[in-house]
Parts: C-alpha cells; structure tokens; sequence
C-alpha cells in the first residue's frame, strides 16, 4: 500500500487500501496491512471501519480478517458489464479459442497498464501470469504494446512516462526510445509480439481493437510457450486475430458511442 501523490483525501486513502487488500488475493489480518502499508494505526483503522460499515470490506471478527465486500463485489460485476468489452467479446473470444486451441486474453488500458478483461485457456493450460482481473506492465506484453501504440501521441507520452521500464527477462525493452521504436513498427503492421518480455518461455501475438479514429478499445492476444510453439507460429494467426477484432470493433460500436447510435436508429 502506497501513497499515490494525489490530493485525494479520505476517498483516495480508503482506495488505497481497498487496493492494499484486494493485492493479497486472500483474506489479511490489520497487522499485515500496518507492516505493509503507509498510514498510521489509527488512520488505517479508521478508513478500514469505515469501508467495513459500507459493505466494501468485510470483517470476520472470530478470525481477525479482512476480505472485500458485497458490495465491492456487485459493483465490480457492474462494472465488467456495462464499462468493459468483456460481455460484447465473449461470443467472439470463446469461438476464436475453441478454432486454435489456444489461450487467448482480451485486454484493455488502465492507466497506461494493462487490465486483463477475460481469459480463455489453451487445451492444454499454460501456467503464466496473465489472469482476468489483474493488471499487468504496459511495455512488455503483447496486448499493452498493441493498445500503447495507437494513442493519440498526447495521450502516449504520458503513458509512456508511466511505464516502469523494469527488466522482468533479458529480452524486456527498458527504455521510453526503445519501446517507442517498437510501436512505430506496431502502427505499421498493426501486430504486436511479446518475446519473452514479461515471463521466461511464455509468448504471444496480439492485436489492437480500434473504434472509430483509429482509437485502440482494447487488444487481444494469442499467447503460449516457446516449449510449444515460436513467433513465426503465431505470427500466422494474426490474420485470425484481425477478424476477430474487428468483429469486437463492430459490436462494440453501439457501446462506445451509445448517444450517437441511438440516434441514428431513431
């Protein structure tokens, strides 16, 4: 749990540590929050009453654990439904996945990082980090590259500033020019790779999902293992991933701009 910097008062305080515990993945006791976080006993006990009496948290007082809430919960299945290409994809993804065999990951951008939106597994699973829910590095994975290089340039240089550049493998790009370079090459071919950038023998090929102007709603991606198959290999369905995400593109038009396409049926 960290400070963000923002001037957000008791709200961005009571997010932070609504992160802090949803990070754990499992039930956390206070004392783990206090060695791991950056408030004061009493300023975290406060916001952790106060998120627990509005259902974001729960509390098992028998066993002294902190969970998320009911109400955290439904709001995210809100969320997922009406602010995520998720329900819109999920035909297409399913389909794609079940004609290759292979995973395939549907992503959008979080703030310059990556937000895995779903998640279809190969039939033959492959171990890798890279669940729906998690946020995962912008720079060095297929479908962050993908989405990355088709902002607006504005909106790229300030993704880009927020990339950590940490080298997860020998092959990570760890510097703003290098990455840059990349995705240049990624507007020109409209494919993004990830080679061993973020795990050790786990690949993929990916594309964006652009709306109207070229504006990148979200990426898919067909990943695997060196073990299993190279980039050549995945290169060859990059044509697969086009249709379907332009097939995303389409459906998701009404969803984008639903003012807009309300009118016109009108």
């Amino acid at each position: 749990m960290t400070k963000s910097g923002h001037s957000d008062g008791t709200v961005g305080k009571a997010l932070e540590v609504l992160d802090a515990v949803a990070a754990y993945g499992r039930p956390v006791r206070f004392k783990e929050l206090l060695a791991d976080g950056a408030y004061p006993k009493a300023t975290l006990y406060r916001l952790l009453q106060t998120l627990t009496n509005q259902n974001m948290l729960s509390f098992d007082a028998e066993s002294g654990y902190y969970t998320l809430g009911g109400r955290l919960i439904r709001l995210a299945h809100a969320a997922w439904q009406a602010g995520s290409l998720g329900p819109l994809a999920r035909p297409h993804i399913d389909a794609l996945s079940l004609r290759l065999g292979e995973t395939v990951h549907l992503a959008q951008l979080d703030d310059g990082q990556v937000l895995y939106i779903d998640k279809r597994n190969a039939t033959r699973p492959i171990p890798m980090y890279s669940d729906a829910g998690k946020i995962g590095p912008g720079y060095c994975t297929g479908v962050g590259k993908a989405m990355l290089a088709f902002l607006p340039d504005s909106e790229r240089t300030v993704a880009l500033a927020k990339q950590s550049y940490y080298r997860h493998t020998e092959h990570t790009l760890t510097t703003p020019e290098a990455l840059e370079a990349e995705l240049a090459e990624i507007r020109q071919t409209g494919i993004s790779f990830d080679r061993e950038e973020h795990e050790p023998q786990i690949i993929c090929v990916a594309v964006p999902i652009l709306g109207q102007g070229l504006r990148p709603l979200g990426a898919l991606s067909v990943t695997t293992t060196t073990l299993r198959h190279s980039l050549d290999d995945l290169e060859a369905l990059a044509p697969d991933l086009k249709a379907c995400a332009t097939a995303i593109a389409r459906d998701a038009d009404p969803w984008v701009s639903p003012t807009e396409s309300r009118t016109v049926s009108a």
